[in-house]
């Protein structure tokens, strides 16, 4: 999140919560079997409880990633509708780091989320964007909290966004991330799920695992299936993809989108958004990643 904040939207262009009803209803009858809420911080959307609700009475493993702050008051309500796939994101095991990476001080009670989710049997994933020079020295520190605990680490390299001051000096990629947990544990590489986005990896001995989404130095496009959904209705079917298709205007005319999806699907092009190499005018054109959704 910017350090200004964003400017907001009008309410009147996000999607109310029966329209993202309608659109999550289309998808599952094209065979979309996965759902994942995320954000910005899903979270705090008003009344967001009666969403999940809705959600999970369809035939779909529902997900979410969240910044994990506000998961206190909403882990009895995930227990009781079967949501159990949380990934949390948490850039830094450092306090004081924390607060000058996110500009807030929720540090302690992030932690504090976390080890409830673990400790209630929740598939938990911790998110951690790396940036060389900022968080790349706690690599060794993050693999540690998978040793007794059945935790996911998921290290991200850092990807080009508008206004993120993005360069590729910054980037850590797949190979150093290995090079540094192997020089310190024996690992093991594990068998990747159909459409994994991530290469995943486990230390011999440990209870938890680790996976790299390698975006930039070592693409997963060949087998990726996500779509996204933005807040105001808009479809990307790649997170670089520059265009969008408009599905909200359709939706609320009362029309049919099946056919803008399935068209937006073939236009899909192989490797992100057809970039071989990420060029600032070319990822400029892109929304900021706080406006897609992790």
């Amino acid at each position: 999140m910017p350090e200004n904040g964003i400017e907001l939207m009008p309410k009147s262009h996000i999607m109310t919560f029966e329209e993202i009803m309608k659109l999550a209803e289309t998808f599952v009858s094209l065979g979309v079997d996965t759902i994942r809420l995320t954000g910005g911080e899903p979270l705090v959307r008003k009344h967001v409880e009666q969403l999940f609700r809705d959600l999970s009475r369809l035939p779909v493993k529902l997900k979410i990633t969240t910044n994990g702050i506000l998961l206190d008051r909403f882990y009895d309500l995930f227990e009781e509708i079967g949501l159990k796939d949380i990934n949390i994101s948490l850039d830094t095991l450092d306090k004081t780091k924390s607060v000058f990476i996110t500009k807030r001080d929720f540090y302690d009670r992030i932690l504090a989320n976390i080890n409830e989710g673990l400790r209630r049997g929740f598939n938990i994933k911790l998110n951690i964007v790396l940036i060389k020079g900022v968080n790349d020295v706690e690599i060794p520190d993050f693999i540690e909290m998978t040793r007794d605990q059945n935790l996911a680490v998921k290290f991200i390299e850092f990807m080009p966004f508008h206004e993120n001051k993005w360069d590729v000096s910054k980037c850590v990629s797949q190979q150093e991330i290995l090079d540094i947990v192997g020089a310190k544990y024996p690992l093991k590489k594990l068998k990747d799920p159909v459409h994994s986005t991530s290469h995943n990896y486990q230390v011999d001995g440990f209870n938890g695992k680790f996976g790299i989404i390698s975006t930039v130095t070592n693409p997963f496009c060949s087998g990726c299936n996500r779509l996204r959904i933005t807040a105001n209705g808009q479809m990307k079917n790649c997170l670089f993809a520059r265009s969008e298709t408009d599905l909200l205007t359709p939706v609320r005319a009362g029309n049919d989108v099946t056919d803008l999806i399935l068209t937006s699907i073939k236009t899909k092009k192989f490797s992100r958004d057809g970039m071989d190499t990420f060029t600032s005018d070319q990822y400029e054109q892109n929304r900021a990643m706080i406006s897609i959704g992790g």
